[in-house]
């Protein structure tokens, strides 16, 4: 696969398929689980041994059974149920393949074999799944918008030093470049703790571009422009995962490698946030695609992995598309971010979604024993963050501002100080990265699942737009702060369901001011294919805030009726029985109904806006979306700005004085 960066665009070809980048951008030992564990089966999951045509993407099937295609060698990424490492590499050999990498903490590895012995490795009972090991390519002033700059205030329940020392962020993007001023630490070191590569280039520096701007939205200082483009977590620490190289290409085979890295090292350098502004076309269900299921393995663990939505909001007519999430944003236990806009003011009551960002419901997919196609159609994504025309770090001599020059903002003509812009939900990633980094630096004792609560319980639901666009809303990091620092820090997988959650029996109010702005929270959270509300989910603990569950599991289907699991959740929370548009009152509930949730548990069509989209409309099947002409908007709005004078939706200006400010 091949991770573009998001403002490109990215049709189905032949495969592989082509990725893309989304540009548009410790918990308690009892809780943890060992870095030796086997990937856990999940639910849902089809039986793992029998026919080998159940345990094949149907791409690489399609290609085994083709006269034209049967003898070419491919690519994939094998799964496995167990260890048993000598019997597969037998088997391998004897059908004229080989492994090329090994994923030793995933249970999984890379391997290249002739097409037409996929259905034979499949049949093998230690094989669990096949997929092709695809081609990808890279797909305001935010930290006083987002309320980081709120938490850093010495006033009310907030303390200063919130910046996210001590926490590590892995970005897996094109490189980061080490010597620009946005990485330093409030002193001369550098907060790079440690780079690696996986495109087999050797370096580890960022000469395409887009992995800089992407780890400086985290975790960029203030070093530059008096503050202006300051991070969410300006003192967090940074592992640099390079998995896209020189022209921002990447594999999923470098991007399972970098994964399995970071369950070996998790602990060494205290990984707790993993940042994926790339991602990959979402044909396989989260059940079986490798990626999502590498996500899982790293949740389980107790990091959170940020990934972004996609940017294919809309086609080349500026008509909306639905069910354009990518891959390993349709992971359930993923936090995914999508892009808003936020016309370049503090102030957040003109904010919207951006009209790029890719919308829900999930449209990945899997057989069942019967031979029927099944969607997950989950809502998705989980929040939006700024993700428009965002002012960051520009990494010296790079490819993309070489091509685009308009890119560079004009801040600097220094070295190390130069800024760029881009959209994209690739920007809106890290500015949710960097907020779980704060979280977790308020209150470490936090799981993934809890801070995927809080982001979404405090959110801004954005008036006029519906869930499969904006989750629960747009995030919010000082309602955030504000909750996750009364959440108790003696949780654990014995803890009982619908105890106290809070420090205190006084939850904080659920509102939050910003620029003169006051909004309410959402108040709920988006669980699988419905949403749920209710005073429980901030006061109470759900089982579904800790390790090894995912939101949803306590949800099941039955003739349209939606109940809950009175094992995972407490009296109390109240299930909507239809995706909603918000209306702008405030709570998650407030709003008018855009599609009943029983569609989603069908494999039907999907209506919205007056436009259907139907079975596999963005990647499955040979369909493309749009005229298949499909671009995002970092390049062409980029352009239409800078010729045409409308910086109206971009930050304002702020030219560097060349003199490092370190009052940030």
């Amino acid at each position: 696969m091949t991770y573009l960066p998001h403002y490109l665009a990215v049709k189905r070809l032949t495969s592989p398929l082509l990725l893309l980048v989304l540009f548009i951008g410790q918990l308690p030992a009892p809780m943890a689980a060992s870095a030796q564990t086997p990937i856990k089966t999940l639910p849902g999951d089809r039986s793992l041994v029998g026919r080998g045509e159940d345990k094949v993407s149907p791409e690489l099937l399609q290609m085994a059974r083709n006269p034209n295609e049967k003898n070419a060698r491919v690519k994939v990424i094998l799964q496995m149920n167990g260890a048993a490492a000598a019997a597969l590499d037998r088997l391998l050999q004897h059908l004229g393949g080989r492994t090329t990498r090994n994923f030793p903490n995933l249970n999984a590895r890379a391997v290249e074999l002739p097409a037409r012995a996929v259905e034979a490795l499949a049949a093998h009972s230690e094989v669990r799944f096949i997929s092709p090991d695809q081609e990808s390519i890279p797909a305001g002033h935010i930290s006083a918008t987002t309320g980081a700059d709120a938490v850093r205030a010495t006033n009310g329940i907030n303390v200063a030093g919130l910046d996210g020392t001590g926490i590590g962020i892995a970005v897996l993007d094109s490189g980061i470049d080490s010597g620009h001023k946005s990485f330093l630490d409030r002193g001369t070191k550098l907060r790079i703790v440690a780079s690696r590569d996986f495109t087999g280039e050797g370096r580890t520096d960022d000469p395409y571009g887009h992995g800089t701007h992407v780890a400086s939205i985290a975790v960029g200082n203030g070093r530059v422009s008096n503050a202006e483009y300051l991070g969410i977590a300006p003192n967090a620490s940074l592992i640099n995962l390079r998995v896209l190289n020189s022209a921002g290409q990447g594999t999923s085979s470098g991007l399972l490698a970098a994964l399995d890295w970071i369950v070996a090292n998790h602990a060494l350098y205290n990984i707790r946030v993993v940042n994926m502004s790339l991602g990959t076309p979402a044909v396989e269900s989260y059940r079986n695609d490798p990626l999502c299921r590498a996500v899982r393995r790293l949740a389980d663990l107790g990091i959170v992995v940020v990934a972004a939505a996609g940017n294919n909001g809309k086609n080349s007519s500026g008509q909306k598309l639905y069910g354009t999430i990518h891959s390993p944003g349709n992971e359930p236990s993923a936090l995914t971010v999508g892009a808003s806009n936020t016309f370049g003011t503090d102030a957040r009551g003109d904010d919207g979604v951006a009209s790029f960002s890719s919308r829900g419901p999930t449209r990945s997919s899997w057989t069942d024993a019967f031979g029927t196609k099944r969607y997950d159609s989950l809502i998705k994504p989980d929040v939006v963050a700024p993700g428009n025309k965002l002012i960051y770090a520009q990494a010296v001599s790079n490819y993309l501002v070489a091509q685009n020059p308009q890119l560079d903002a004009g801040v600097s003509p220094v070295e190390g100080r130069r800024m760029m812009f881009m959209n994209g939900s690739s920007m809106s990633t890290p500015v949710a990265s960097g907020a779980a980094a704060l979280l977790l630096q308020a209150n470490p004792k936090l799981t993934p699942n809890l801070i995927k609560a809080i982001l979404m319980y405090t959110a801004q639901p954005l008036a006029g737009f519906n869930m499969f666009e904006q989750g629960a809303g747009q995030l919010n990091l000082e309602g955030a702060i504000r909750l996750g620092k009364l959440v108790r820090t003696d949780l654990s997988a014995s803890t009982l369901l619908g105890v106290p959650l809070l420090t205190t029996l006084l939850p904080p109010a659920p509102q939050t001011t910003i620029a003169g702005h006051t909004f309410n929270w959402s108040q709920g959270l988006i669980m699988g294919r419905t949403f749920a509300t209710g005073f429980d989910l901030a006061d109470k603990y759900q089982k579904i805030y800790g390790m090894g569950i995912i939101f949803g599991d306590g949800i099941i289907f039955g003739d349209g009726i939606i109940f809950g699991d009175s094992t995972l959740l407490s009296s109390g929370i109240i299930f909507g029985d239809s995706v909603l548009t918000s209306d702008g009152g405030g709570s998650l509930a407030s709003g008018i109904p855009f599609l009943n949730v029983a569609a989603l548990k069908a494999d039907g069509i999907i209506f919205g806006d007056g436009i259907i989209f139907g079975d596999g409309i963005i990647f499955g099947d040979g369909i493309i979306f749009g005229d298949s002409i499909l671009r995002g908007d970092a390049i062409t709005q980029a352009q239409s700005a800078r010729t045409s004078g409308d910086l109206t939706s971009m930050m304002e200006l702020e030219v560097d004085t060349g003199v490092d400010y370190i009052g940030y």
